[in-house]
């Protein structure tokens, strides 16, 4: 059986919540939007959904203030997350942890740390060596003891995702190729 498909007339945050991020491409959008990809063509190559699959996870994700649709009037369209947005890293981040503890048996994917000190992250996001709450845009992932380059994809945006970088700085390698930045 299948839910209401809304629940404007509910009194449960949860079930709210759930109508904006709850459904699986959703999350992975905004994964990735954490990791630094910004541009449709970089959304569709990375994570092999349907572009308007994608296309309604966006225009959803931009009208709940989520993310932030930029364009730059040269017909570069840009999806950055908002401070709404960049508050779901608790949620997004939880939920790598639960995966890497039950279905990554060689240890976790990408490893997180403090940029400022290369402590590691505990499971709250708290630095092993300085014991601060590190902000999500001083956290440094990069790959951890469970990532395999053998099985990553040699794409442009997958080399940059699988190289040490900051959340939220924007890739780089994506921009020298020509991706498909569909003004949704």
């Amino acid at each position: 059986m299948t839910l209401p498909s809304t629940y404007a007339d509910r009194n449960c945050s949860l079930a709210r919540a759930m109508e904006i991020i709850g459904e699986r491409w959703t999350l992975l959008i905004l994964r990735d939007a954490f990791f630094g990809i910004r541009r449709f063509g970089d959304f569709a190559t990375q994570l092999g959904i349907p572009r308007a699959v994608l296309t309604s996870r966006l225009k959803l994700l931009v009208r709940e203030g989520v993310l932030a649709r930029n364009d730059d009037g040269a017909g570069t369209v840009e999806y950055r997350l908002t401070d709404k947005g960049i508050e779901l890293w608790p949620v997004v981040r939880a939920m790598m942890a639960w995966g890497d503890a039950f279905y990554s048996p060689a240890g976790a994917k990408r490893a997180l740390s403090h940029d400022r000190d290369g402590g590691p992250l505990d499971h709250e996001g708290r630095c092993q060596e300085c014991g601060s709450v590190v902000p999500v845009p001083e956290i440094r992932i990069e790959p951890g003891p469970g990532f395999d380059p053998a099985t990553s994809d040699p794409d442009p945006v997958s080399a940059q995702l699988n190289t040490a970088r900051r959340l939220l700085e924007p890739l780089t390698a994506a921009r020298t190729r020509q991706a498909d930045d569909s003004k949704v």
